[in-house]
This record gives C-alpha cells, structure tokens and sequence, in this order.
C-alpha cells in the first residue's frame, strides 16, 4: 500500500492547471470540545485564535453527531469521509470484530511497523476503515501531486483524518517523546522530523509546571480549583495548581504531557514544522493538512466541563491557534488558504459537579453492565460463553452457540431487556435486530441505525438516562446519544468563505462534503452529508 502511493508519477505532465482552489486546506479537530465552550469562553478568547473564526468566518452553531458513538476514532472518521459507522466500520475507539473473533483498536495493523523508533506504537494504519476520505479525494482529483498530512498526539486522530493515500500521518509517542509513523506511509522518518526530535521540546516541557496563564481571580466561569470529583494528574495528591509532572509507570515518561497545554502547543510547533518541512500551499497544486489537538480531550476527562483546568487550557489553545493562522498568514498568505474546525465529540459533565444543581446523574462503574447481563444470560440458559463482549454499551452475543441450543436473538433480547430495566441509570435496551419496531425518539433512533455495522457492532445497546456515564467516581467522559455528547463546533474560515452564522441543524456528515464542494472534487466514497449551502453559495 504505501509503495504503491509513494511511488505514483511526480510532474509527469508539464504546465498542469487545476481549478480555482486555495493553496492549503488546513483541518483542525479539537478532541473534545463541547459547542458551548465557543461562547463560555468567548470574552477572554484573543482576537487571533477561535474569535478570527467565529468572526470573520462562517459558524454553523448547530452542528451535531448523527451515530450513537460520540468516540475519537469515529469522530476523526466522519468529519473526513462524510459517513456514518454503518458504512466506515469505525464504530468505536475498539470494537469487536466478529470475523477475527476479537476487540480490534480501531487504527491497529499487524502487518506494518513502527518508523522512528524500535517500539510497537506506530503499528498503525487506516485499514480497518472502509471509506475514502475527502483528503483521499483529493489526491485523486490532483493524480497524487496534492501533499496530505495528518499530525495529532493521538496515532488514531492522525491517521483517520487522511485516509488511505496520504503521504505521511505523526504522532507522539509518550515512550521517548518523538514524533512516529509507520511503513504504511514510509521507509524512514523525514529529515525535518528528525531534526524537530532533535529539538527535545518534551524535556523543556516535562521541566517546567502546568501554572495558571492569569490571575485565579479572572477564571470566573469556572467552579473553584479544589473539587473532590475532579481526577488528579499522575502523582499528584490533589486536582490544583500549580500542576508538576511526574512521569507514569510503565515506561511512559511522556504521557504526562497529553493532559496539559503542553500537548497542544507541542502539536502546534510540530504542524509548523510540517508546513515548513513539507511545503505546504508553496505551489498551485492544493495540499491538505489535517491537524488534532489531543490533549482537551485528556485535560476534559480528568478535571470535567467546569474545571480550572478545562479553561485555561482552552485560553492557551486559542493562543496556539492564533499563532497558527499568523504564520499560515506569513507563509501562505492571508486568503490563500481554507480552514475549517471542529470535534471529535462533546462531554459529559461530571455527575458530582450536575450534584451540586440538583441535575439527575449517576456512574455505572467500567464492566459493571457487562457482568451483569453475563450473570444473568447464564442463569437464564446456564453456564456457558453467552456474551462474547460487552463494549461501547453494546452486547454482542455469542451467535454460535444460541444457534447450537437453539436460542433466537429476540428471545434472548426479552430476556435481558426486563433484567436491565431494573439497573439505576439504564433507561432502554434497544435491540439492533429489530430497530424498525423499537420504540424511542427518531432522532435516536436514526443515530442507532447509523452506528450499526453487522460485523462490528453488538446486537443489543444499552441507552444510559441523561448525565449518566460508564467509568469512575471522579472525571468525565463522553459516547452518548444526548446533545453534550453530539453538539459541537464548525467553522469555516479564509479562502471562498464569506462571514456569517447558520442555526440550522447540519451535521457533522455534512462537513466533508462541504470541504469537497469548495474544492470542486468528488465527495468520499461513503459520504451520506451534504454540502452546508450557507457556507458554499
């Protein structure tokens, strides 16, 4: 696969003239980010960063997720392809395959290996997704002279954003603290990545402390920084700062990094050293760059929607992304490029924080479902492996052997569904056989049917009641049908967009068209959106 991209033909036909396009497409996913953050914050944002967005560029303020997996690896997935986990196969983070028999990692490949180091995390690729991405599509539509690029801290939230022809994806690994890849893409790391390894910015990082960017005084929409849902970093007796990193167990001396701004502003720097080193938007042929901010996403689950933490790590991104378009700006050219930003996912808050108001909440501890409706099936219809995995609030059955008692799925559905209506927190079993006859809202109801592939995907799901979540008794996370999970920000920015705002509901299927339509090629292979008409006319 990556000999065959690699090697396609470079300038092969003299004087070719491409369509009107910008010179870079710059992609940006904040992992993480819940739509409201946009105007929580919006006051204390500078003008360069996310407010140069809102304001001089289009914002679609009711943007939502249209499956029932408000995860990373399919929230990269489909704001690219412009599908829906029933057509992509990336149904979750992890998901089991019934055709190996196995959890599979959604970005894993067993058959390439690690470049940039002699460790086993760049053993990835896009395999395991079923669809193009528009960023394939625009390798077709340019034969290969488009240059396509993902960088985030997550291997997942690098790879899936560009697809399957892309010349390179990066990501960090928390073992030596370098930027990886793998022999999917190439041979061997590029020398402007190994020039930036060398610069050893996660040492200069893990030296200093994660300090408050302003007085505490001014952090005034959010609750005070001693909370006792709130999880502390690795090390640390209490959730406050100042924050101090201690490297983790297991030889992960770097992972401390991902839950702090550093992380951002470590993916920053890196992503101005791939438009330098690679580049980017220095010719007439449109290239791609596709970047994820990881770390929101782990600040986000460890500190929760209201935290300190959660808001000054937003104040310092908005800075990392004012810096960003500043020297697009110098290199590419103020109007030469087009930007788009959005995310994987939104959050719940955490249920001690909801507490606090009154707001029902509640956790169901990790594998606390999944024994329960293991101990059931087998006091219905005795020992045996009834249930192969419970994972992603999905059941999937084991098919073999209901077939060798000669059990049907709906018996075994009724059975289970009178047992976990009894659970605190469990609101519905809904069962995927038979959506057609399942009594909930539509709009659930169609994000079930978009996130039910027959290989991947269990045969019953599990509908948690609002603020409820699977994990632990202290931080947050997110994965459910309800708005904090779906609603999340768009905005388009510089090249072909003209300023203004929509609240008409689009969904996050509709972005990878509407990139396509801009850049007048053929939308993904899987696409089910459609273009945003208010920002293409």
């Amino acid at each position: 696969m990556a000999g065959s991209v690699t090697a396609q033909p470079q300038n092969t036909i003299p004087n070719v003239r491409f369509p009107n396009r910008p010179k870079l497409v710059i992609g940006i996913v904040v992992d993480q980010m819940r739509y409201d953050y946009l105007y929580r914050y919006y006051d204390k944002f500078i003008t360069g960063g996310f407010r140069r967005m809102m304001d001089d560029g289009f914002n679609c303020r009711n943007n939502h997720y249209n499956y029932a997996a408000t995860y990373t690896g399919p929230g990269h997935t489909h704001i690219y392809s412009g599908s829906v986990p029933a057509l992509s196969g990336i149904v979750g983070n992890e998901f089991y395959d019934r055709n190996i028999g196995r959890l599979v990692y959604c970005a894993e490949d067993t058959t390439v290996a690690t470049v940039g180091n002699t460790g086993s995390a760049g053993k990835m690729s896009p395999r395991n997704m079923l669809v193009t991405t528009v960023t394939d599509q625009l390798k077709l539509a340019t034969e290969g002279r488009a240059k396509v690029i993902g960088v985030a801290l997550k291997d997942r939230g690098a790879i899936l954003p560009v697809g399957h022809a892309a010349n390179a994806a990066y990501w960090f690994d928390s073992k030596d603290g370098n930027w990886i890849s793998s022999t999917f893409y190439l041979k061997e790391l590029p020398r402007w990545v190994q020039d930036f390894n060398s610069r050893k910015l996660p040492d200069q990082f893990m030296a200093q402390k994660w300090e408050l960017s302003r007085p505490l005084s001014q952090y005034t929409v959010s609750t005070t920084d001693d909370q006792p849902y709130e999880a502390s970093l690795p090390g640390e007796p209490k959730a406050v700062f100042p924050h101090e990193f201690i490297s983790t167990a297991g030889g992960l001396k770097y992972e401390v990094l991902r839950a702090t701004p550093f992380g951002d502003q470590l993916t920053k720097e890196f992503a101005l050293a791939a438009i330098k080193g690679e580049q980017l938007g220095a010719d007439n042929v449109t290239d791609f760059l596709a970047v994820s901010f990881s770390s929101p996403d782990y600040v986000g689950h460890a500190f929760g929607t209201h935290a300190v933490e959660t808001e000054d790590n937003y104040l310092r991104l908005d800075r990392q992304l004012a810096d960003l378009f500043a020297q697009l700006d110098a290199t590419v050219g103020k109007g030469n490029y087009l930007a788009f930003l959005s995310a994987d996912h939104g959050v719940a808050d955490i249920p001690g924080f909801s507490h606090t108001y009154r707001i029902p909440a509640g956790v169901k501890p990790y594998g606390a479902l999944g024994e329960v409706v293991k101990a059931m099936l087998e006091k219905a219809y005795g020992p045996g492996q009834w249930m192969l995995s419970f994972f992603n609030q999905q059941v999937y059955l084991n098919h073999a052997l209901l077939a060798e008692k000669k059990l049907a799925v709906a018996d075994v559905y009724e059975t289970l569904r009178r047992t976990l209506l009894t659970q605190p927190g469990v609101v519905n079993v809904i069962n995927f056989h038979q959506l057609n006859t399942q009594s909930i809202p539509e709009g659930q109801l169609t994000m079930l049917r978009n996130v039910y592939h027959p290989n991947r995907s269990g045969d019953f799901y599990v509908l948690l009641q609002s603020g409820w979540i699977e994990g632990r008794s202290k931080g947050t996370t997110h994965g459910s049908t309800y708005a904090y999970d779906t609603h999340v920000p768009l905005l388009f920015y510089g090249w072909g967009i003209k300023p203004g705002q929509t609240v008409r509901r689009n969904h996050i299927s509709d972005i990878a068209p509407t990139v396509a339509a801009l850049l007048g090629i053929l939308e993904p292979s899987g696409t089910v959106g459609n273009p945003i008409e208010e920002v293409v006319k």
